[in-house]
C-alpha cells in the first residue's frame, strides 16, 4: 500500500549521503527536517520482513525527528518516509543495500527538469579514477565513461530506472530517477501580443486629441474648413496556431497540443469636422485544444 495515500505531504525525507544505494556496513542518516514539534515526527519504514515499523533500537538510533543507522545491512533495504502524529507525512524514498561489488550512486530525492545530475558507478574494492563504467537506463544502454561518472542535464523523459555495469565486476542494482516537471507560467502569452497593441491605442488616441485640439483653435479663428473629413487606422494581428516540426500528416498524438488562433482587429476614427470622436477595439480569440 502506498502510504502517501493515508496522510497529507508536508516535508521529505532527508539522507545523507544523498543517494539511494548503499554498501553493506556503511552509515546512514535519516532526517524529516526542522518542524517546531520535532519529537512527533518519526521515521518509518516498510521491508520485506516488516511494514510501518518505527526507528528503534533494533536497527537504528533515534534522536527526535533523525534516525542514525551504524552499519546498514540488506535486510535494511526498502521504502522510508516521515511520518507525524498529526497525520503529516513526506513522499517515500526507496534505499538498497547491496552486500555485492557495485553500486550506482544517484538522486534518492526527485531532481528538477533542467538540472544537471551525476550518475555515479562504484566499485566496494577499486578506487582508481580510470574506472570504465557502462550506464544502462530501464535495460539499454545510453552510456560509456572511462571515469565512472556519467553526467547529463535531465528532463521528464530521462525519468526511468537506471543501474551501472564495470567490466570485470558486476552490476550495481537498479534504482529509480524522478524527473519533477518545470513549473508553468502564471502569464498569459496572450499578454505579450495585448500588451503593443494596447500601446498603439493610447498613441494613436493622443495623436487624436491633440487634431481636435488644434482644429478647435483653427475653427475659433476661421481657418478651419467645414466640411468634415475623417482617418481611418486599421491594425491587424493575427497569430497563426502552431504546427509539430516534421509533422506533414494528420494523425492523433498522444499528448495534448494546444492550438491558438488569435486575431485582433483595432480601428480608430477621428474627425476634423463636428462629428464627435470614435474609438473601437474588438478582439476575436479562439482556442482550439
Amino acid at each position: 500500500m502506498d502510504i502517501t495515500t493515508l496522510c497529507a505531504i508536508v516535508t521529505s525525507l532527508r539522507v545523507s549521503p544523498s543517494r539511494s544505494q548503499f554498501f553493506r556496513y556503511e552509515s546512514v542518516t535519516l532526517s524529516c527536517g526542522e518542524h517546531e514539534n520535532s519529537s512527533e515526527w518519526k521515521v518509518k519504514r516498510n521491508t520485506a520482513t516488516n511494514i510501518n515499523e518505527e526507528c528503534s533500537i533494533d536497527w537504528g538510533k533515534r534522536n527526535d525527528s533523525q534516525c542514525f543507522i551504524d552499519d546498514v545491512y540488506p535486510s535494511d533495504t526498502g521504502m522510508y518516509w516521515c511520518e507525524s502524529g498529526a497525520g503529516e507525512c513526506s513522499s517515500a524514498v526507496n534505499i538498497t543495500v547491496n552486500d555485492g561489488s557495485v553500486i550506482l550512486e544517484s538522486p534518492v530525492l526527485p531532481v528538477q527538469e533542467g538540472e544537471a545530475v551525476t550518475l555515479r558507478c562504484r566499485n566496494r574494492t577499486m578506487f582508481s579514477s580510470n574506472l570504465t563504467a557502462e550506464f544502462y537506463k530501464n535495460g539499454l544502454l545510453f552510456g560509456r565513461s572511462a571515469t565512472g561518472n556519467m553526467i547529463m542535464h535531465v528532463s521528464k523523459t530521462d525519468e526511468g530506472l537506471y543501474k551501472c555495469h564495470i567490466s570485470g565486476a558486476a552490476d550495481s542494482p537498479d534504482s529509480w530517477l524522478a524527473v519533477r516537471g518545470r513549473p508553468e507560467s502564471f502569464r498569459s502569452p496572450h499578454a505579450y501580443i495585448l500588451l503593443p497593441v494596447v500601446g498603439v491605442c493610447l498613441s494613436l488616441a493622443s495623436v487624436m486629441l491633440l487634431c481636435l485640439c488644434m482644429r478647435r483653435k483653427a475653427g475659433a479663428a476661421g481657418d478651419m474648413d467645414p466640411e468634415v473629413s475623417y482617418i481611418d487606422v486599421t491594425i491587424t494581428q493575427i497569430v497563426q496556431p502552431k504546427k509539430d516540426r516534421g509533422n506533414t500528416h494528420t494523425h492523433t498524438h498522444t499528448h495534448t497540443h494546444t492550438h491558438t488562433h488569435l486575431h485582433l482587429f483595432v480601428s480608430f476614427r477621428f474627425c476634423v469636422g463636428t462629428s464627435p470622436i470614435s474609438l473601437m477595439l474588438s478582439r476575436y480569440v479562439t482556442k482550439i485544444f
